[in-house]
């Protein structure tokens, strides 16, 4: 195979462009709290865990269930509606802001991605866009939703999908890459 010079060259990668929302050690205070707390907190003991995300600035709805498992990467830019669900390994990786609404189930394994990468940038420039999980939507297990997209309300999304644009409202998705397949029914 032949060596071709690579169109990447990481020694010019730069975020220092990208804004966390805190500093440095408030990061590292909060992945601590996160690693030791959450996997030491029984399963029905989701009240501490909204707590926590509360006291590190997340916005959580009343009767939110979260899983001890379930990782949250900036607290401060989740926000959370009332009586929704984070399953077990569940992943929200909120370089920028993950907005979850009331009702929504988001099932075990599911990776919820707000950053990528411009592979048309030489230096790989950090991109990033918020996600949007609409009232009463299902984000069924293992699926990946990426940057900017919106499930709309009341959308299903099945398992393992891959979602790389907009979901529309009532209707159940499946596929790599994700698309509406019918109409969800009552």
């Amino acid at each position: 195979m032949p060596n071709a010079e690579p169109f990447v060259d990481l020694r010019k990668y730069d975020q220092s462009h990208f804004d966390r929302g805190r500093a440095g050690w408030y990061i590292l205070f909060w992945w601590f709290v996160q690693a030791i707390t959450f996997p030491l907190t029984l399963h029905n003991m989701s009240g501490i865990r909204c707590v926590l995300l509360r006291l590190f600035g997340a916005r959580i709805g009343k009767g939110v269930l979260i899983r001890p498992t379930a990782r949250f990467t900036y607290p401060w830019k989740i926000s959370i509606g009332d009586y929704s669900w984070i399953g077990d390994d569940v992943v929200l990786y909120s370089l920028d802001e993950i907005h979850i609404n009331s009702h929504c189930v988001i099932s075990q394994k599911s990776y919820i991605c707000t950053g990528s990468h411009d592979i048309k940038d030489p230096a790989f420039g950090l991109q990033t866009e918020k996600v949007v999980i609409g009232n009463g939507a299902w984000i069924a297990a293992d699926c990946f939703v990426g940057p900017g997209v919106t499930i709309a309300a009341n959308a299903v999304v099945g398992a393992r999908s891959t979602v790389f644009t907009d979901m529309p409202e009532g209707q159940v998705c499946w596929g790599t890459p994700c698309r509406p397949r019918y109409a969800r029914n009552r």
